[in-house]
């Protein structure tokens, strides 16, 4: 049996970007006071997240292999089949992390109880020694998070944890027509979201309480997805009837582009986008992979 492999993922601190910004902790607490902040805070959240990392380090059992990896680094970063990543940050890094994903477990690491919520990373840092050894011995509790896929006619795709955004990438009009259900739609919107049970308690819960209030949204183990189009335009050429609703398990959502060109991206990372021109297809529905998060 392979050893297994420990793979810290962490992200740049807001302290260590000041710091390159602007050459010296002088410089970065003026620029700072001149926007009635403190230095202070922010080398304090610098600082216990380099403790949790140092902490994590040094759980990690002594047998096995490990590995470090930066946020910008992870495109670039090859995550082998043995594999146990522990992510070491904020909620959102386990979403940036995810698609890079095939099955690995992650145990999500809260540095900071304060400041993140916890959702995707519930665990104290004292807590991750005994998970990594209860993962490699299959004693730990997987949570099976349902992911989000969307692929356009020529081949192009792209996976997320959260939600997936299909709009104009200077949030103008988008034009496409919508087929969802049996039904289809013309539309002109600020755009178009479907996300998964584990965004459904970010951006898609806030938007649920404008478009579709009473409508469930599936939780984040569930197969479901939920979509919603943002600001439809009612006109003679284009409706607003189709605004909400809940794909199943083997449902899609498609949609033809009428706009010059629109962005999909994934998890609010616009610069890893597909871009899609007049005329092609494009389709959204449950991922066939998942993410597995380490719930104990």
């Amino acid at each position: 049996m392979t050893t297994p492999r420990a793979v810290v993922v962490t992200r740049t601190t807001e302290y260590a970007e000041l710091l390159a910004r602007h050459g010296t902790r002088g410089q970065a607490a003026f620029f700072l006071q001149t926007r009635g902040r403190a230095l202070d805070e922010v080398a304090a959240r610098h600082t216990a997240g380099e403790d949790a990392c140092r902490e994590v380090e040094r759980a990690i059992p002594a047998d096995w292999r490990r590995a470090q990896v930066e946020r910008a680094e992870l495109s670039r970063f090859v995550f082998g089949p043995d594999d146990v990543v522990v992510v070491v940050g904020p909620d959102g890094l386990v979403a940036n992390l995810a698609k890079y994903l095939d099955g690995q477990p992650v145990i999500g690491v809260n540095p900071d109880a304060r400041a993140n919520i916890g959702a995707l990373v519930p665990h104290p840092v004292a807590a991750a020694g005994d998970l990594m050894r209860s993962v490699a011995s299959g004693r730990g509790r997987i949570v099976e998070r349902t992911m989000v896929a969307a692929t356009v006619d020529d081949g192009q795709s792209l996976v997320a944890l959260n939600e997936v955004f299909v709009g104009q990438p200077g949030h103008q009009s988008a034009r496409y027509r919508l087929a969802v259900g049996g039904v289809s739609e013309r539309q002109s919107s600020s755009g178009l979201i479907v996300g998964t049970g584990t965004g459904a308690t970010g951006w898609c819960a806030s938007l649920a309480r404008v478009q579709a209030p009473g409508m469930p949204l599936p939780g984040a183990a569930e197969p479901g997805l939920a979509w919603f189009v943002r600001e439809p335009w009612p006109s003679p050429a284009t409706g607003a009837d189709l605004v909400a609703g809940v794909l199943g398990p083997q449902e899609r959502l498609d949609l033809r582009v009428e706009s010059d060109s629109l962005v999909v991206f994934g998890d609010g990372i616009e610069a890893d986008r597909l871009t899609v021109t007049w005329g092609q297809e494009l389709s959204v529905c449950r991922a066939a992979r998942v993410l597995r998060t380490v719930a104990g």
